[in-house]
């Protein structure tokens, strides 16, 4: 970075910059990063294009150019991530949230709409919670229900937790394996974003999901559908099965879930949800109040 360079200038040569070092989307990239250093969004963001870059602000876009020069995501770097249009924090301890999971949270919204007409208590649980973005946003848009949330990691749920406090939620956070500290407990919504790539297949993903996003949040076993089993398994731990479980899960595996599922017995109703790509990405089972198990 040169003295005297207007902010556009500074947003231009780090554009430059990270699509020689091969970052995927680099003018996105130095854009957020760029939003970030400055702190400003939106309309005054391109109000300080022709301004000149700080200089008391230098170092600290350089270190942040180079960082994800380096292939670290923006995400990290910045230190959050929205999802469903809430703010959230991420660190190297969870995985980013992605859009495609809050079309996860919408199809739960909806079914538990159907299943849960008449009202009374609900409980969900969101497992493998990671940043708790989708017990967070449950808990948001339903404040009546009780939510908890589950994960192997303790580093993450104390990410998780600091997003609920953030949003100003309530929710019963539990360190375990998959549905263990949930035993016990009445589960009316199970929700889960587990790890579902295949081991084999982690050395082949992209650089900044391989090499900075945990791999317990990855790595989904041989075939990718480890976690997806034990779950199932782990539902005689519960007093009763859920009347809804939804997982979001990896392309190609969504019929392998769904005759999971259906298998398990628990469930009259399969849906599979497409993400806005097409893929199947989620599949939920569903029973109602009058459907018997």
């Amino acid at each position: 970075m040169t003295q005297g360079q207007s902010c556009r200038e500074a947003f231009v040569e780090a554009s430059s910059f990270l699509e020689k070092c091969g970052v995927y989307e680099p003018h996105n990239n130095a854009r957020l990063l760029l939003e970030h250093v400055l702190g400003v969004y939106g309309a005054q963001y391109y109000m300080m294009q022709p301004e000149p870059f700080p200089s008391e602000l230098r170092s600290r876009w350089e270190d942040a150019v180079t960082r994800k020069a380096a292939g670290e995501p923006a995400q990290y770097i910045i230190g959050s991530q929205e999802f469903y249009g809430l703010p959230f924090e991420v660190t190297p301890a969870v995985l980013i949230p992605r859009p495609e999971t809050e079309l996860l949270v919408e199809a739960v919204l909806r079914e538990a709409g159907r299943v849960f007409a008449s009202g009374g208590a609900v409980h969900a649980v969101d497992i493998g919670t990671g940043s708790g973005a989708i017990a967070v946003t449950m808990a948001t848009l339903r404040p009546q229900w009780q939510v908890g949330a589950g994960d192997i990691s303790a580093a993450a749920l104390q990410v998780a937790a600091r997003n609920a406090a953030a949003n100003g939620v309530q929710i019963d956070f539990r360190e375990g394996d998959l549905l263990a500290p949930f035993a016990g407990a009445r589960v009316d919504i199970l929700v889960s974003n587990p790890p579902y790539i295949p081991a084999a297949d982690i050395a082949g993903l992209q650089p900044e999901v391989r090499d900075h996003e945990p791999r317990t949040a990855l790595d989904g076993g041989p075939d990718g559908l480890a976690p997806y089993r034990v779950m199932l398994e782990q539902l005689t731990l519960l007093p009763a099965p859920p009347q809804i479980v939804a997982f979001e899960l990896g392309q190609g595996q969504a019929r392998d879930i769904a005759a999971l599922l259906e298998s398990a017995g628990h469930w009259p109703e399969i849906i599979i949800v497409p993400d806005l790509a097409g893929i199947e990405r989620h599949v939920l089972g569903v029973r109602t109040s009058e459907q018997v198990t």
